[in-house]
């Protein structure tokens, strides 16, 4: 009897474990534990969600079955299918979520197919479909294939997903720029199998916006334009300017994005100085307009700040916190403004800064920001300049702005009107000619002063748009991916979803990476950097002076094959040799003791991860043991 009773209790607990996992996975009861709540949708998504007017059904392809299937996908999967089916629980109804399983020839493989998800091919050669499509009326919009790597991405791909295909016709952006955003033909690459792919920001806005380029020489902009992204202004005609004051004036927003210092000119200069072409320039302004706008801007003056250095390998194989690289974290970022509110670390690289001017009655905010440690350094002197060379070039004059929306009734940069056109040579002239009316002359009345509100956004740097400085290309089972390295991405894509898109998913895009700096370590890096940098700066010095002597008397000594060292000649060298040999080993010294203290706080965490756990399931149980005595 007393074995029955034990036998029937063991059944009652499995019984009870499988009704509390059962309970767990259909009641609607969902905690988040993580830091980022990366399982919880957004504000923006439940907004979405909630504008939804004609049903949506998603159909969700996952060759789960499939043999061979990476362990990273089918969690992956698994992730993708909780993550659908929260969207159909904050819906209403508005959503509804299919999840099939395609086979390999049946009718299920050929809808995916004719859906627009790509087969993505497995190490062991059989195919597999991994992605969704999104139906309302006669609209079909599809994500071709998920990614592990770009998890980052989820909620917000689907979210747009779910957007788009409500958008019968995509909004007009204007997009002048001289950085290459656009792929390049290249001949060479394609011959070889690798087409050409833009800058992932280009495809990121294309998603949302029908993207327009507008070129430098032009002297107006397209019609019918939502908004206006200007990068790396260089040589723009005056009339394109004056368009531009137009266009803002008009209260139609407009993106903005100068630069003191572009890395990509500063690479193309290097080419082109090896073949003796001459240098381009590498700055970028548009002076009339901003000082019109009551934004002050210096195109020669790059931001150093140390405490938000970012760590870059040197020549010499050495790591350096570099102070004109900028690593900046949620402290630095505008948690009230829309752009930036969620985005939690951006990179940006040789920065210029804004202020606003004194009397200007615009409204100035700031949306990024240095540590009240930064200063300013001349962009010629970056050139030869030793990243500890630039930090004692630094004088900390306060908290700069980086980036910064400019809102309110802004005064025309042409208070005269529309450019006039260059007056033809003498030559060109023909006898008789009657001058050509002047095309203003039929067209309406230039702007004096925004007839309502607009909105300008500026950044003093284009380099954060790079693919060099965002995201982290592959190639994952024959699919191209992108995994972002920071916010950088999700700032540009707030910034135009704020000034022309849906607004919705702004939240949406800030909240992805889950990619967070461990302050205690950088703060306990820059200390010891400050500590023993000069220590370590001497001895390299001391080292190379000893190389250098020792290299000397070695060559003497090998000039000829007859040549016999001197026994005061090789002692010296034995000497040098035994100083190299020391330093060397003072110098391993002082790198480990850069280390030291974050070594020790490894293996502080270290102790901790393992022992905390069972230390405290061990103290429960002996208090559990006390008081059932008891």
């Amino acid at each position: 009897m007393k074995l029955g009773s034990k036998t029937i209790a063991i059944v009652l607990l499995f019984v009870g474990l499988v009704l509390i996992n059962y309970l767990a996975a259909t009641l609607p009861l969902r905690y988040d534990a993580t830091a980022e709540q990366i399982y919880t949708l957004s504000p923006g998504t439940k907004t979405l969600l909630g504008k939804i007017e004609e049903p949506v059904t998603l159909n969700f392809y996952f060759s789960k079955n499939a043999k061979g299937v990476p362990i990273s996908y089918k969690n992956y999967g698994a992730r993708v299918q909780e993550m659908l089916r929260q969207y159909v629980r904050v819906s209403k109804g508005k959503l509804t979520l299919n999840v099939i399983n395609p086979q390999p020839d049946t009718p299920e493989e050929e809808r995916a197919s004719a859906s627009g998800v790509q087969p993505q091919m497995l190490p062991t050669g059989e195919q597999i479909y991994f992605g969704l499509v999104a139906l309302q009326a006669d609209q079909q919009k599809s994500i071709a294939a998920f990614n592990p790597q770009r998890e980052s991405f989820l909620e917000y791909d689907i979210s747009q997903l779910v957007y788009s295909v409500q958008q019968i016709d995509k909004k007009k952006l204007g997009l002048i720029s001289s950085l290459p955003l656009r792929a390049q033909p290249d001949y060479a690459a394609m011959r070889s199998g690798r087409m050409p792919q833009n800058q992932f920001v280009l495809s990121e806005w294309e998603k949302t916006f029908e993207v327009i380029t507008v070129e430098a020489t032009a002297t107006e902009l397209p019609a019918n334009l939502e908004a206006l992204a200007v990068i790396h202004p260089q040589n723009l005609s005056p009339k394109l300017q004056f368009a531009i004051d137009q266009f803002l004036l008009s209260g139609k927003p407009v993106f903005l994005a100068v630069d003191p210092s572009s890395q990509y000119f500063k690479r193309q200069g290097g080419q082109q100085a090896m073949f003796g072409g001459p240098q381009p320039n590498v700055s970028s302004d548009l002076p009339t307009l901003l000082g019109a706008y009551g934004i002050t801007y210096n195109p020669t003056a790059i931001v150093g700040d140390v405490p938000n250095a970012t760590k870059v390998q040197t020549g010499q194989g050495t790591f350096a916190n570099y102070p004109v690289w900028l690593s900046l974290d949620r402290e630095d970022l505008n948690n009230k403004a829309l752009p930036t509110a969620q985005l939690k670390m951006l990179m940006l690289v040789e920065s210029g800064y804004l202020a606003p001017k004194a009397g200007s009655d615009l409204t100035f905010t700031p949306l990024i920001q240095t540590s009240d440690q930064a200063g300013d350094v001349q962009a010629m002197m970056l050139q030869f300049a030793q990243p500890d060379d630039i930090a004692r070039q630094i004088t900390p004059s306060g908290k700069k702005a980086l980036a910064a929306v400019v809102t309110g009734k802004f005064k025309s940069a042409f208070p005269e009107g529309a450019p006039k056109d260059e007056k033809p040579a003498e030559g060109d002239k023909k006898d008789g000619a009657k001058p050509a009316p002047a095309p203003a002359a039929l067209a309406a009345p230039a702007l004096k002063e925004s007839k309502a509100n607009s909105t300008l956004i500026v950044i003093a740097d284009t380099d954060w748009l790079l693919d060099d400085f965002s995201v982290r290309r592959m190639n994952f089972l024959g699919v191209q991916a992108a995994e972002p390295i920071n916010d950088n991405i999700f700032l540009a894509a707030n910034s135009l979803e704020y000034l022309g898109g849906s607004q919705d998913l702004v939240s949406v895009r800030g909240k992805s990476s889950s990619l967070r700096p461990f302050k205690v370590v950088r703060a306990m890096e820059a200390e010891a950097q400050k500590k023993y940098q000069a220590q370590l700066t001497a001895l390299e010095a001391r080292l190379g002076e000893v190389q250098r002597k020792l290299n000397d008397l070695q060559g003497k000594k090998g000039e000829t094959k007859s040549l016999v060292a001197s026994p005061e000649v090789q002692k010296t060298i034995e000497e040098f040799q035994k100083q190299e040999a020391g330093m060397r080993r003072e110098r391993r010294e002082v790198r480990r003791a850069l280390r030291e203290d974050i070594d020790r706080l490894e293996n502080i965490l270290l102790v901790t991860n393992l022992l905390l756990m069972p230390v405290c399931v061990g103290v429960f149980g002996v208090w559990f043991y006390r008081r059932r005595r008891k």
